[in-house]
């Protein structure tokens, strides 16, 4: 999971300011981003290459010179804080079995936490009223 995906499921960039026009992107900087403050995330819309969600100062994005917008960003700690327990539950998920929701042999018992369609349990479903918090609807 990644910043990008988390807003786009809630609807929300946290976003404080909006410039449109032409961006540089030269030596995996972007350019002007005289309105971004060191640790500040924000997002690119309408690059071929580099749309989503960064941190300034990003030094991985793609050389490019686009005209479209980029977003100042707000994320709070929280929103951060969650990104990472998703994460966590993704890579636990990784490691067990998905196709079953409860099985046992020889005292052994295992349940897996299901959704309201009976289906194993995903991040959506897990932190829902985490995620509705911050939903934009």
């Amino acid at each position: 999971m990644d910043l990008t995906n988390l807003c786009a499921e809630i609807r929300n960039y946290f976003e404080t300011e909006k410039r449109f026009g032409t961006f540089t992107i030269s030596g995996g900087s972007i350019s002007p981003s005289n309105f971004l403050q060191s640790g500040q995330y924000y997002r690119i819309v309408g690059s071929v290459f580099n749309d989503g969600v960064h941190r300034h100062p990003a030094h991985d994005l793609t050389d490019e010179t686009f005209d479209g917008a980029v977003w100042a960003m707000a994320v709070p700690p929280a929103v951060i804080e969650l990104l990472h327990k998703i994460d966590d539950f993704e890579k636990a998920e990784a490691n067990s079995p998905t196709a079953y929701t409860s099985e046992s042999f020889g005292g052994y018992s295992y349940t897996k936490a299901t959704d309201e369609n009976g289906l194993p349990a995903g991040w959506r479903s897990v932190f829902k009223n985490e995620l509705n918090r911050w939903r934009k609807l």
